[in-house]
């Protein structure tokens, strides 16, 4: 008598509460054995579709993954592939999968585009524009490349996320503090740069660009670390588009010649004689986090996530084709984020709903009155207020931003105070 043959095994490592990826529809998880690695907040956006989830404190905590994978391989089998679409968790996945023989990209081949002196050593050496950068192993290193490149400097972990740790330092007597805090990072030290950073979302096929749109930041994401909003418009300016789309082209060829779904920043200064210089600030091998997911499909057509989870199974990315008549150009859409109303965990008392406000946002995430804004490590996802926007224009989709901004309430107080 033969046994049941095992349906093959697919381990998802995710940690979101709302559906930035939609990973029912990107694996059959009736012809497959899914199983998911997830928190206690994620857990409840895992598909009714999978044969088993376990629970962790922290997905990008190696050991503990390893742990709940190895319990899962015994019932369900040796994985087949490990995929996680979470940047903090991508190295825990690619190490996974490559303990269990997978085929998947390895953490070697990662490391460019998720430690940020790496990432800076391989664009620079390209020929490409970047800041002045340089190891932080402490106060003497810092101050001696201030002293070369001036006040202030940026310091940052090599491979954090969501502008965690990042310090703008303005002279030296602000080392002390600045080191306090990340005391039990690996640093770097950058040049500061004044101008605007945008943002590039798509994907590359190793070679060349696939689907991509260029953003421009309203504010910055440091800024959003200490209270400030945060938003983002596509930007419609064909200039602007072609002369940061060919730096995109540059540093992606630099640092892979693999297909990857990407984030990448850069410092944009336009000129006087309406030339456009771009200068690298650091890419990620994942998609964009905040709203990025969400308007691409909603907005573009495309599922960039969908891409990533093909991408890491080993499959090319899913064709694009562009919505409506190619005439009409394509729709600029736009983002904000409002940032908690309290230390999270938090109690939300208060709040304005924006959808049906002209000029406003076409979608919203908000919590009731009475919900618990968690203090989950999705950071850009459990916030005051999440806001989506479309329109014909990038001047009107930031107007209906800045309107946003300017009119939403939201009131909290941390979980344990009293009202």
């Amino acid at each position: 008598m033969t046994g049941v043959r095992r349906r093959p095994h697919v381990v998802v490592i995710h940690r979101w509460r709302a559906r930035y990826a939609h990973y029912e529809r990107y694996l059959d998880h009736t012809a497959h054995a899914v199983s998911y690695i997830t928190t206690e907040v994620g857990a409840e956006a895992v598909p009714e579709g999978a044969v088993e989830i376990a629970v962790v404190a922290a997905t990008d905590d190696l050991a503990h993954v390893r742990k709940q994978l190895d319990a899962l391989a015994t019932r369900h089998g040796a994985p087949r592939s490990v995929v996680a679409l979470k940047e903090d968790d991508l190295l825990v996945a690619a190490q996974l999968a490559m303990e269990w023989n997978c085929r998947a990209r390895r953490p070697q081949e990662l490391l460019p585009m998720r430690d940020k002196l790496l990432m800076a050593r391989a664009v620079s050496g390209a020929g490409l524009a970047a800041p002045a950068f340089a190891t932080a192993p402490d106060r003497r290193a810092v101050r001696a490349f201030a002293e070369r490149h001036g006040w202030p400097v940026v310091l940052k972990p090599r491979t954090g996320s969501s502008s965690e740790g990042v310090v703008r330092i303005d002279d030296a007597a602000g080392l002390n503090q600045a080191f306090e805090a990340s005391a039990a990072e690996e640093l770097l030290v950058q040049a500061y740069n004044p101008h605007p950073v945008h943002h590039v979302d798509g994907v590359f096929d190793g070679r060349d660009l696939g689907p991509w749109r260029v953003s421009r930041y309203l504010n910055t994401c440091l800024g959003f670390r200490s209270g400030d909003s945060l938003g983002s418009v596509e930007v419609d300016r064909p200039e602007v588009r072609a002369a940061i789309g060919d730096f995109t082209r540059r540093v992606l060829r630099a640092l892979t010649d693999r297909p990857t779904a990407f984030h990448l920043e850069v410092f944009v200064e336009s000129r006087e004689d309406s030339s456009v210089r771009c200068s690298f600030l650091e890419i990620g091998a994942r998609v964009g986090g905040s709203e990025i997911p969400f308007l691409w499909r909603e907005v573009h057509g495309y599922d960039l996530m969908e891409a990533a989870f093909r991408i890491a199974l080993g499959q090319p990315p899913q064709p694009y084709e562009p919505p409506g008549p190619p005439a009409a150009g394509p729709e600029i859409g736009g983002w904000l984020l409002v940032p908690a109303p309290a230390a999270r965990p938090c109690l939300i008392q208060e709040v304005t709903p924006m959808t049906g406000r002209e000029p406003g946002p076409y979608a919203e995430a908000l919590l009731r009155p009475g919900e618990i804004l968690p203090a989950a490590d999705a950071y850009y996802e459990h916030v005051g207020g999440r806001f989506r926007f479309r329109g014909a224009t990038s001047a009107g989709v930031e107007a209906a931003v800045v309107a946003t901004a300017r009119d939403f309430r939201v009131r909290g107080i941390p979980c344990g105070s009293t009202p």
